[in-house]
């Protein structure tokens, strides 16, 4: 055990905040994943699907419409997200402990202006030197430009809830949202830290990232099915947000708060994916580097459904079948960034209300399991790079 390990602070979770295409907190995802309820659009995008979001009532989080309105939608979903983390940890309004609490956002790139992208791409025949260009210093506001940077979540966050200890910003996919946590925790259990927020923002409803996908031929355009049932067919794309209220057991203790669970240890990996079997090795190393896992009651994992990443994590799960599986992409749709602090939520609420979620596959991968859960390992593999895990406790 390295001498970090050995000292470092026990971090606990003490706020979490969901909204999803399930609905918005805690208790409306936690009745419609008991209920086996998805919410699906398989015709908007046809031959795409995804999970989008139910109206939200904004002012609840973000009273001011000045705020509102100079929001994207993702930015948005973030900031309402992470008043109900603060809300759920027992810190909104209090300037004091706001002013400590550290922030580590993953993000994606900001949303785009559609007609002038549809302009351009209707015009691509112009192939005049510098039309390109042209285009886009005519085209593009500088309102716009502001409206696409990644670290205005972080900023939209700090203003509204009065954030405003250090705060990060990183980018990369559902890696961005692995190594968001990683660091929250690390700066925590070496002391640097006492309090952070941490999670990320995903509005799948957007036109040219389903384009971007559809590139890739990552989105799935079969009939709706669980992750374990696609055969590698991608993955449905989701709305959503997820923030996480980080905190040292001393300074929770200090305050009365009461936690979700225990963040234990959080370790990550890029493994080159150029052969076969390179997320399944690297899978097996992060799970004996993650330390005490042979008594897991469970992996919630972020599973894409795309070929071959949850191939091979399947083939991963297929050594670990004593410990029960929840993959929450099926009910969730993919939320990308966000997607691994959802595992890592998922789980922690699971053990502080000592039940797992049920299943949502019908391939015989997942399986209903009545035990009380004491330790639950939320894994995530990023549909093209990136893989990362956590172990979680339950605090008695």
């Amino acid at each position: 055990m390295s001498q970090f390990a050995k000292d470092r602070s026990e971090t606990w979770i003490t706020g979490i905040g969901i909204v999803s295409s399930l609905g918005d907190g805690l208790e409306a995802t936690w009745d419609a994943l008991h209920q086996g309820r998805v919410n699906v659009d398989q015709k908007t995008y046809a031959p795409r699907m995804v999970h989008p979001l139910p109206p939200l009532e904004l002012d609840a989080q973000i009273p001011k419409k000045g705020d509102q309105r100079q929001m994207e939608t993702w930015q948005r979903i973030g900031t309402y997200a992470a008043g109900l983390a603060l809300d759920s940890a027992g810190i909104k309004g209090n300037r004091e402990i706001l002013a400590q609490t550290d922030m580590i956002v993953a993000a994606g790139g900001g949303e785009r202006d559609l007609d002038v992208d549809a302009a351009i791409l209707t015009s691509r025949a112009d192939a005049r030197s510098g039309a390109l260009n042209e285009r886009l210093m005519n085209d593009l506001r500088p309102t716009l430009f502001l409206a696409q940077l990644s670290n205005l979540l972080a900023g939209n966050i700090s203003i509204v809830h009065g954030v405003s200890g250090s705060s990060r910003t990183f980018m990369g996919e559902e890696a961005a949202g692995v190594d968001a946590v990683r660091i929250a925790w690390a700066k925590i259990a070496s002391g640097q830290s006492e309090i952070a927020l941490v999670g990320a923002a995903h509005n799948g409803e957007r036109k040219e990232m389903l384009m971007l996908y559809e590139c890739g031929g990552f989105n799935l355009k079969t009939d709706f099915a669980s992750v374990w049932s696609r055969n590698g067919g991608g993955f449905a794309l989701g709305s959503g947000g997820v923030f996480l209220v980080l905190e040292s057991k001393t300074h929770a203790e200090r305050r009365g708060a009461k936690p979700f669970a225990s963040l234990v240890n959080v370790v990550s990996g890029h493994s080159p994916r150029s052969a076969p079997g390179g997320v399944e090795s690297a899978l097996e190393g992060l799970w004996a580097s993650l330390g005490a896992t042979e008594k897991a009651t469970a992996i919630y994992t972020a599973a894409t459904g795309a070929a071959p990443a949850t191939t091979e994590e399947a083939t991963f799960l297929s050594a670990h079948v004593d410990v029960a599986v929840r993959a929450v992409g099926s009910s969730f749709g993919h939320l990308c960034e966000a997607q691994f602090p959802l595992a890592l939520a998922l789980g922690s609420l699971s053990l502080s209300r000592g039940a797992l979620v049920p299943p949502t596959d019908t391939s015989g991968r997942e399986t209903a399991v009545d035990v009380m859960p004491d330790r639950i390992v939320a894994v995530g593999v990023g549909h093209w790079r990136g893989e990362g895990m956590a172990l979680l406790e339950a605090v008695s």
